[in-house]
């Protein structure tokens, strides 16, 4: 991979950073307890996406294993939470 595009990978991977930290005042303020695990949720996924760019950034592979471990945590972690958060009649279907 060339310089260039090894570079414009860290950025990338900083873009997508400055971006999760916006996301954190939703976990912060989230006036209910589903956007605060939508936004932990997005700040997950976004950890996978920095993890990728690092990794074809810095042309190491095996963060690959790291990042695909750590998404599947995140889903995970995210039916989990979504279990014990659910309280019935609370969900109105259309």
């Amino acid at each position: 991979m060339t310089e260039y595009a090894s570079a414009a990978m860290v950025l990338g991977a900083a873009v997508v950073v400055v971006l999760t930290v916006a996301v954190l005042y939703r976990v912060v303020a989230g006036p209910t307890t589903h956007d605060r695990v939508v936004a932990i949720n997005v700040i997950g996924t976004s950890t996978v996406i920095v993890i990728a760019f690092v990794a074809a950034g810095l042309d190491r592979p095996e963060y690959l294993d790291i990042a695909i471990v750590y998404a599947v945590l995140n889903f995970v972690l995210s039916l989990a939470v979504g279990r014990f958060a659910y309280r019935d009649g609370e969900v109105k279907w259309r």
